[in-house]
C-alpha cells in the first residue's frame, strides 16, 4: 500500500503530487480528478487567464479571476488536497500567490526562479485580513545547495521554515532549471540529486522540530519508480507527464493524442523566451524557430520577467495556448522525457490504479 504523504497537518492519502503544467494544461478538471484519488491536484498558475475574453485588455486581472474561479471549480468537485503551481518567474507572481493563499489553497509550489520572497505574501495576509492562513509553502529545487540557501533566507527574514521541498531532475518537461550541457549529465540525475536535498531537509527537521518532506520529480513515471524515490529517501513524487492522456485533463484532445503518438526521438531539448531550456515534442513550429523564422508578436501580456520581446523569435504564451487548444501548428507541447511511453488517453482513476499495482509488485514480498 502507498504511504501517505504529509505537509505539517495536512495528509494526502498517496504520496503523489501531480506536477503544475501551463499554459492551461492542469487546471481544475485534472487537479481535482488527481485530488479524488487522494493525491494532491494543482493548478499550474502560468497565464491561467489566458482564454479570458478580457486578457488583451488586463492580464493581471485575467490571470487574477481565472485562478479564483479555478479554484473555486475544483473546491466544488473535491474535499482533497489541491495545489498551485506558481512560477516565480511571472511578472504577476505576487498576486498570483496571494490570490491562491486567500481562497484556501493548500499547498503553494513554487519554482522556475528561487522564491526567496514567497513567505512575506502569506505573513503580509494573515497581518492584513487578521486571520490565518493556512497555504503550505514548498519551493522547487534542483539541489541541494539551493535548498540551503533558500531555506537560511526564509529563517533570517521571515522566521519561516519551508513545508517540503520539490526536488527537479532534468528529465522532468517544460522548463528545466539546469544548463543545457548539464541535461544529459549523469551527477544531474535526479538519483543523484535527491539524497542531498533530503539530507538537508534532515538537518532542517532537527532544526524546526518537525517534518520537512521532500517530493522526487521529474522522470517518475510508473509505481516501481515511486517505490525507489521512496527508497532513496524522498517522502512522495510529482508526476505530469502521466497524467496527460488522461480524460479529465485540461487540455484538447489533439494535445493529448501528440503525447500518445509521440516517440523517443520526438522529444527535444529548445531555447525557450523565457531564458530556460525546455523540455517538448518536435515540430515544425518548434523548426521553424530553429531555422530564424521569426512569428511577429506584439507583447500585451508581458507575462514573464525574463522574457525580451525584441529578442524572442516567437510568443510562448500564444504558442502554449495554441498547442493547448490543439492547434500544434501555431505552437508546441511541453513534455516530461517518458513521453513516448505513454501508449493511450485513460481516466486519472485507472492511472492510479496502474500506479497502484505497479508499485505492489515493486515492493519486496
Amino acid at each position: 500500500m502507498f504511504p501517505s504523504l504529509k505537509f505539517g497537518d495536512l495528509i494526502a492519502r498517496v504520496p503523489i503530487v501531480q506536477g503544475g503544467m501551463g499554459v492551461g494544461i492542469s487546471l481544475s478538471g485534472l487537479a481535482s480528478a488527481v485530488a479524488n484519488e487522494g493525491g494532491i491536484g494543482v493548478i499550474a498558475g502560468a497565464m491561467i487567464g489566458m482564454l479570458d475574453p478580457d486578457v488583451s485588455k488586463d492580464p493581471t486581472g485575467a490571470n487574477i479571476r481565472a485562478m479564483k474561479r479555478e479554484i473555486e471549480k475544483a473546491r466544488a468537485k473535491t474535499s482533497g488536497l489541491l495545489g498551485a503551481n506558481i512560477m516565480v518567474a511571472l511578472t504577476n507572481f505576487r498576486e498570483l500567490v496571494r490570490t491562491s493563499i486567500e481562497n484556501r489553497i493548500d499547498v503553494i509550489f513554487s519554482g522556475a526562479g528561487l522564491p526567496t520572497d514567497l513567505p512575506s505574501h502569506l505573513l503580509e495576509l494573515c497581518e492584513e485580513k487578521k486571520e490565518q492562513f493556512k497555504t503550505k509553502l514548498v519551493p522547487i529545487v534542483s539541489s541541494a545547495r539551493a535548498a540551503t540557501i533558500l531555506a537560511k533566507k526564509w529563517l533570517r527574514h521571515f522566521g519561516y521554515m519551508p513545508d517540503g521541498f520539490v526536488v527537479e531532475g532534468p528529465m522532468a518537461g517544460g522548463h528545466l532549471g539546469f544548463k543545457e550541457e548539464e541535461i544529459s549529465n549523469p551527477d544531474f540525475a535526479l538519483e543523484r540529486i535527491l539524497p542531498p536535498v533530503v539530507e538537508v531537509a534532515k538537518g532542517l527537521e532537527d532544526q524546526c522540530g518537525r517534518s520537512v518532506p521532500v517530493i522526487a520529480a521529474g522522470g517518475v513515471f510508473t509505481g516501481a519508480d515511486i517505490h525507489r524515490m521512496l527508497e532513496l529517501g524522498a517522502s512522495g513524487v510529482q508526476m505530469a507527464t502521466r497524467f496527460v492522456a488522461t480524460e479529465e485533463c485540461d487540455a484538447d484532445v489533439k494535445f493529448k493524442e501528440a503525447y500518445v503518438n509521440a516517440k523517443p526521438e520526438d522529444v527535444t531539448i529548445i531555447h525557450s523566451p523565457v531564458g530556460m531550456p525546455g523540455r517538448a515534442l518536435q515540430n515544425d513550429f518548434i523548426e521553424a524557430s530553429r531555422a530564424g523564422k521569426k512569428k511577429p508578436f506584439k507583447c500585451i501580456y508581458h507575462c514573464v520577467k525574463t522574457c525580451d520581446p525584441e529578442k524572442s523569435p516567437y510568443c510562448i504564451s500564444l504558442a502554449l495556448t495554441s498547442a493547448m487548444k490543439g492547434n500544434l501548428k501555431g505552437g508546441f507541447a511541453f513534455c516530461g522525457a517518458n513521453v513516448h511511453r505513454v501508449d493511450k488517453i485513460s481516466t486519472v482513476h485507472e492511472v492510479f490504479e496502474s500506479l497502484r499495482k505497479e508499485y505492489d509488485e515493486a515492493c519486496p514480498a
